[in-house]
């Protein structure tokens, strides 16, 4: 297990950093500039919180749950090998949530053969993965402003449009000639999740979101966050203490962003549990639909739920009559909140990306699961943000 205490991430911060370093309640006592005692490694895993989770929400047992959470991570390495075998006839995959196994759908008997050969279970259906993203595309230009999001979704192979609840008659109507394509409604309003608040995690201009993940740029340490929170080229505080400033931001279109951290702090790779213990990262990965994933931020605290759909496009009220645009994102029905942006999302020990926004209900733009609704959530994957930036994650 990799689990460590707050307390023994500090090593020269002055207060804590947003996600990995030492709580300001921790920090007089440790003083800055000391050295970290050796980490403890107690408690409940990642892994197995979204296997609790998992039980529950699938209704199986916590030793089956357990057992399939700690194949995901195999499960999605060959589901992304498989598609990569499959090239044009490529249909998607996904974790099937009442067996735990590898689904890869297929086009025809070849693929079927293919995918049997490596151990996953292949489903025959009528559309390929790029048919569908030509059909969502069209789709969503003829959604138009109506359009809240828009992905491919490989349980029901269909592209699915989600728009307001009283217009699904409305845009079912311009889209019906489309094959693939299905048009569900929300009550909803989609937004990205900084927030007005002060005084908690990383701050600016009045607003608060999170920190994702400690990484490193050459030999300057720096941390990533979401772009929204970035926009401006924002420099971040905590408790009256500068944390850095925006190198880079990339919103809308994507969501990712990530600032210098200052010499007053150390970033450690690890997340915090909000429980008093941080979770190690120890690398990065793309998990598959189905996978049980874990979240990390400021609001909400921790989290967890699985992943629904990937390279999912949507369009965020910015609450002016305008919207902001962004693809690529991947949803979960994991509880967040305004605050939560740029958060982390982890799967066992693996860092998936950070948070980007969410639906609220009500007044108060709570998570759905506190008003009988479903929770819907966005992230943006790690590996874009690692790759277009140059970033090297921070592990422990």
């Amino acid at each position: 297990m990799t689990r460590i205490r707050l307390h023994a991430l500090a090593a020269s911060a002055a207060v804590a950093t947003a996600l990995c370093a030492l709580p300001a309640a921790h920090a007089s006592a440790e003083g800055a500039g000391t050295t970290p005692s050796s980490p403890r490694d107690t408690g409940q895993s990642v892994a197995e919180m979204a296997a609790r989770w998992l039980a529950q929400d699938a209704e199986i047992p916590l030793a089956e749950a357990r057992e399939r959470v700690s194949a995901q991570d195999d499960q999605s390495a060959l589901a992304a090998s498989l598609e990569k075998r499959l090239g044009e006839n490529a249909a998607g995959s996904y974790i099937d949530q009442e067996t735990g196994e590898l689904v890869v759908n297929v086009r025809d008997a070849a693929g079927a053969r293919t995918v049997r050969s490596e151990g996953a279970v292949p489903r025959t259906v009528a559309f390929t993965q790029a048919q569908l993203r030509s059909a969502e595309r069209t789709a969503a230009t003829r959604a138009g402003a109506d359009l809240v999001s828009s992905s491919v979704d490989p349980v029901a192979n269909r592209a699915v449009l989600t728009v307001p609840a009283d217009r699904v008659a409305v845009v079912s109507a311009k889209v019906k000639d489309l094959r693939g394509v299905a048009v569900q409604g929300t009550t909803a309003r989609v937004t990205t999740q900084a927030n007005v608040y002060g005084g908690q995690q990383i701050e600016f201009g009045g607003y608060v979101c999170s920190l994702g993940f400690n990484a490193t740029k050459g030999s300057a340490n720096v941390f990533i966050t979401a772009g929204h929170c970035a926009e401006g080229y924002q420099t971040f505080r905590r408790n009256g203490v500068t944390l850095g400033s925006t190198q880079a931001f990339s919103f809308p279109g994507n969501d990712y962003a990530y600032s210098s951290l200052t010499s007053s702090w150390t970033g450690i790779g690890a997340v915090d549990m909000y429980d008093g213990y941080a979770r190690r990262v120890t690398g990065s990965s793309s998990a598959v639909v189905g996978s049980a994933v874990c979240k990390s931020g400021r609001t909400t605290d921790w989290t967890c739920g699985s992943i629904q759909a990937k390279n999912v496009t949507v369009n965020y009220n910015n609450g002016d009559g305008t919207y902001s645009t962004v693809s690529g994102l991947t949803q979960s029905n994991t509880c967040t909140e305004g605050g939560d942006s740029g958060g982390s999302w982890m799967s066992s020990t693996l860092a998936q990306g950070v948070t980007s926004g969410g639906a609220g209900y009500g007044a108060n733009a709570v998570c759905g699961e506190k008003v009988g609704q479903p929770n819907i959530a966005y992230f943006q994957p790690i590996g874009e943000i690692l790759s277009v930036y140059g970033l090297t994650l921070k592990t422990s």
